[in-house]
């Protein structure tokens, strides 16, 4: 999907009036540089936060600690709490983004707590409702993390082209 998967994504939110925030663990932020490698992101793309730390989803992206203790980081519910949490974090005077997006999973080549590798949840929030989307990928780190850049934009794609 790549460039035109993120063009067509802004497009379709700019057609919205909606505005995005990102929010991105597994990803490390090549799910944000994907979309502002589209000129014109700015008019959408509020900002983005790279919560790789279990900890920072908690104190950064407001994730329930609780909930991160009972089932760790990569689970469908951390997943909409942290787009949930980004939406209030890139807030501009105090309005929140209208849509939230967020990946966290296991990229490899380890499991830390012994999901597959290759596990991963898309997590967005809107103003018209949330998904989690769970994904099983397959290859290796690099692999895994590209692939999930593509799906968190063709994914969000459909839910804003709802």
């Amino acid at each position: 999907m790549s460039d035109a998967g993120a063009a067509a994504l802004l497009s379709a939110l700019t057609h919205r009036g909606w505005t995005l925030g990102v929010a991105e663990s597994l990803t490390g932020g090549a799910l944000c540089a994907e979309i502002v490698s589209v000129p014109g992101a700015s008019a959408v793309l509020l900002g983005g936060v790279v919560a790789y730390a279990t900890p920072v989803k908690a104190t950064v992206l407001g994730v329930d600690a609780e909930l991160l203790a009972a089932h760790g980081p990569v689970h469908p519910q951390v997943a909409l709490q942290m787009a949930d949490g980004v939406r209030r974090v890139v807030n501009v005077d105090g309005v929140p983004a209208d849509v939230g997006v967020s990946t966290t999973g296991i990229a490899g080549p380890d499991s830390p707590d012994g999901q597959p590798v290759g596990t991963v949840h898309i997590g967005i929030v809107t103003p018209d409702g949330s998904s989690a989307k769970a994904l099983h990928l397959q290859g290796d780190r690099d692999s895994i993390r590209a692939q999930t850049v593509n799906a968190a934009l063709q994914v969000l794609l459909e839910f804003v082209l709802e």
